[in-house]
């Protein structure tokens, strides 16, 4: 109960699809940091061409997560306007 007399509902251990998508921007945020802090070191090395190689492997795998999540809208999508 918090002070006003009311429950608060815990978000631990449910279904909680905003702390999802909070986990998903943090993710995105990790990969193009990782991938940026190894393409300026290879970069500084001389190995431009691996440093693109990381930009492009990072690239899909953020667009592997997002088309997962697209597909999760299109079913959810489909399921409220009863689609089959």
């Amino acid at each position: 109960m918090n002070n006003w007399g009311g429950t608060v509902a815990s978000t631990k251990g449910g279904d909680s699809r905003m702390g999802n998508n909070i986990d998903l921007i943090f993710k995105i945020a990790g990969v193009g940091i990782l991938v940026a802090v190894l393409n300026s070191i290879l970069k500084a090395a001389g190995k431009e061409e691996q440093g693109h190689l990381v930009t492009l492997a990072g690239l899909a795998i953020v667009f592997i997560w997002v088309i997962q999540l697209l597909a999760n809208l299109f079913d959810q999508v489909k399921s409220v306007f009863k689609l089959f």
